[in-house]
């Protein structure tokens, strides 16, 4: 992609919506959007509850343990959101249903914006709404995770609006 663009995840357990957790989500499919396009690029499935240790996690009627986002969830230093933030390499933002404060702090460390829906959306409609605010005045939060052809963030004082 030639013009500004940005590189995006989304969290889905069904491909089509954003209707995951970050923390429970089967996969996460990204996609490179401009103002005028968008373009699938790739999908990183994860093992949804991670190592599950003897007799443990057994909180909550889905099996999973309501803690298992806080990290070392079974006793040999397996930190279930690390390969979730490390799929995020090269991303702008990462569009999910939901993600606790750690996860939060991570993404943000990584230099990723983390947008919250508050409800399943299509993925086809995250998309159109993000395009439609790269082509008015984008607010500020989405000019500084702008980036050029190269992948590289786009400084302030460079962006054409």
């Amino acid at each position: 992609m030639d013009a500004a663009h940005l590189r995006i995840a989304i969290t889905t357990n069904s491909l089509v919506a954003v209707d995951a957790n970050f923390a429970s989500a089967k996969q996460m499919v990204f996609y490179d959007v401009t103002r005028d396009a968008s373009e699938f690029v790739d999908v990183v499935k994860f093992n949804r509850f991670g190592k599950k240790g003897i007799g443990g996690g057994q909180g909550g009627a889905d099996g999973r343990c309501v803690m298992d986002d806080m990290g070392d969830d079974d006793g040999a230093g397996h930190d279930p959101l690390v390969e979730r933030v490390e799929s995020l390499t090269g991303c702008s933002v990462v569009f999910t249903l939901g993600l606790s404060d750690l996860a939060a702090v991570r993404i943000h460390n990584e230099r990723v914006f983390p947008v919250k829906s508050a409800q399943v959306r299509d993925i086809e409609d995250v998309i159109l709404q993000l395009q439609r605010l790269m082509g008015g005045t984008p607010p500020l939060w989405l000019r500084r995770v702008l980036r050029d052809a190269q992948g590289n963030r786009v400084p302030l004082d460079e962006q054409e609006i």
